[in-house]
């Protein structure tokens, strides 16, 4: 497994409020996880740290041997726990009130991928052939996109975008959409803040992998097509990469769960 991360803070936000974290060698599987903070100044910030030291330390036990019900119950503790820690920690600081933030958890091991994820931060796969997404948005803009009431390209340019209808610790509780999936050699499963994928399109996305000559060069690239198309964001960007498909591993169905 190769992996590479990187984090810019972009050209207007004077705090970077995304955080990444890589694993490749927790007991035979690698997690990568990514958490996009929202609340202003310092929230934010806290927020996003927060879910990731969480996530971090409860998923400390986990290994290749587990079942996928199992590795699936331990994602979804491991999240509900950094939601009760973020919400808690708001409300013994009053100023911090509706902090919170996205995240998405990759689980991974040469056959399998695993992804929980709250808000808008996503998870692609990418092949020779193809880039999907493997995510869906939990924004209000992809809800009015999926019930018809506007276009594609309104959506676009939707000036409520990045208005999200569900987070990670901003309410007492919440739920996790998890996904499953396997992978072959040399795929590349690429996760995100929203300030990558608002800006840089998937064809974009798909040209820079490509092109690409190894990973570290690849996510550099990324993070300079986002700064290119206006920076407007904090860009965080990790990528994993496939170099031995074995066909082992763990699995979960997919869920998805309404907020």
């Amino acid at each position: 497994m190769r992996t590479a991360n990187r984090s810019d803070v972009g050209k207007v936000r004077l705090i970077n409020e995304d955080r990444a974290f890589v694993d490749e060698n927790l007991n035979g599987l690698t997690l990568a996880i990514v958490a996009d903070g929202m609340g202003g100044h310092q929230a934010g910030d806290k927020a996003s740290e927060l879910a990731v030291q969480t996530i971090q330390q409860q998923l400390a036990d986990l290994h290749s041997g587990m079942s996928r019900d199992e590795m699936e119950q331990a994602l979804r503790r491991a999240i509900d726990k950094a939601n009760e820690t973020i919400y808690a920690y708001a409300q013994q600081n009053g100023e911090l009130a509706g902090m919170g933030t996205t995240i998405v958890v990759v689980i991974v091991d040469d056959a399998s991928w695993m992804i929980a994820h709250i808000g808008d931060s996503r998870a692609y796969k990418l092949s020779s052939e193809d880039l999907e997404q493997l995510t869906e948005d939990h924004s209000l803009v992809n809800e009015l996109l999926k019930r018809g009431q506007i276009t594609s390209e309104e959506a676009e340019h939707h000036p409520r975008k990045h208005v999200l209808i569900r987070a990670l610790g901003t309410d007492e509780t919440v739920h996790a959409d998890v996904y499953w999936g396997t992978w072959q050699n040399d795929e590349i499963i690429l996760i995100c803040s929203d300030g990558l994928s608002g800006l840089v399109d998937e064809a974009q996305m798909k040209r820079i992998v490509l092109a690409g000559r190894d990973l570290e060069q690849i996510a550099d690239q990324l993070v300079q097509a986002a700064l290119d198309a206006g920076g407007d964001d904090n860009i965080t960007v990790v990528l994993l990469n496939n170099q031995d498909s074995a066909m082992q591993g763990y699995a979960a169905e997919i869920t998805e769960v309404e907020s």
